[in-house]
């Protein structure tokens, strides 16, 4: 399923991103879509909320560690590779692409973006921060996921539909209201097992409501893509900070020369690989390496780092494009002994 390119395709992707990136926005353009981004996401997710909600088919296909207890029985693990092989890999609207299976098609999978970055929080010594967070939301639970730019829910609510771990705890943020809104007024939404909450990533001032070191997982799902990238680095060091020794982050966002990079216009790049859509929201396209540079730099392992290519071909204009995605797992090291 997962198609090589060619010399050739490379080469004519490039030249369609030179293309599209050969005039950036001008400057005060580029601050107001930094300085209005939750307006917009707020804005897409009014839009969007009630075709929003579906199940994501290849979660705990490829995040085993969402739902570490759940038997998957060697049908279902067939049925999802054809599945994702046979159908259309989802709809392109306004520079949203969906995943890959046509159930998702009413689906937009975009996340959300933080306004403002410090380069480092003041560390301080964790069993004195520690103390100020006696009965936190979550606090009697021994395994706990945290999902940032959780959306509408189509993440949460599939794990606490699939895992049944009595044990289990989950957290979910976004920095749009509308979408914590969506998340805390769904029928699913069960406040003994989930905590949704608003939270600005990139603002030190937005405090978590868990301490540092106390998750098992941590989940960015097109999430990263959508922040300015300059800011990247200081968001995954204080989501690793959050990690307990031995947990982990699971990534999966756009690679370069997905067909959404190359399918903007002149006039919407920002920087680098960084564009804006015709709603105000914005994306990134990365490499393996850039992933793996943030990552490290934060003192995390590598444990996967992958580029899933799949071929989407649009038979009315006799176009072949390619779905590009890059899908990670990085651990933090466990305390030496």
């Amino acid at each position: 399923d997962n198609v090589e390119w060619s010399e050739e395709q490379e080469a004519s992707a490039k030249s369609k991103v030179q293309e599209n990136s050969s005039q950036l926005l001008p400057q005060d353009k580029q601050e107001e879509y930094e300085v209005n981004a939750k307006r917009y996401w707020d804005d897409f997710y009014k839009i969007h909320e009630n075709g929003f909600f579906k199940d994501r088919h290849w979660l705990f296909t490829e995040f085993p560690e969402l739902a570490p207890n759940r038997n998957t029985s060697q049908n279902e693990e067939c049925s999802y590779k054809e599945e994702s092989s046979n159908r259309g890999l989802g709809s392109c609207e306004n520079g949203h692409c969906t995943l890959e299976t046509r159930a998702e098609n009413q689906l937009n999978l975009v996340k959300s973006t933080p306004t403002s970055c410090t380069e480092e929080l003041a560390p301080q010594k964790y069993s004195e921060q520690n103390q100020s967070y006696k009965d936190y939301p979550g606090s009697s639970a021994s395994y706990r996921i945290l999902e940032v730019g959780c959306g509408a829910g189509n993440t949460v609510f599939p794990i606490l539909q699939t895992n049944n771990d009595p044990g289990l705890f989950v957290y979910c943020c976004d920095f749009s209201t509308t979408a914590v809104d969506l998340v805390q007024n769904n029928v699913e939404y069960d406040s003994s097992r989930c905590f949704a909450f608003v939270h600005d990533l990139c603002n030190d001032q937005s405090p978590f409501p868990m301490p540092d070191e106390s998750l098992d997982v941590v989940i960015l799902i097109f999430v990263l893509s959508a922040i300015l990238p300059e800011k990247m680095q200081c968001i995954v060091k204080r989501l690793s900070r959050l990690l307990k020794p031995g947990g982990m982050i699971l990534l999966r966002d756009y690679g370069r020369y997905d067909l959404a990079q190359l399918r903007f216009k002149k006039g919407q790049c920002l920087s680098d690989n960084f564009y804006v859509r015709g709603d105000g929201t914005r994306v990134y396209f990365f490499t393996q390496d850039e992933l793996d540079d943030l990552f490290t730099r934060a003192g995390l392992e590598k444990i996967q780092n992958l580029v899933d290519r799949r071929l989407q071909v649009n038979r009315g204009k006799q176009m072949t494009m390619y779905r590009v995605w890059i899908q990670c797992k990085y651990r933090k090291p466990a305390a030496p002994q």
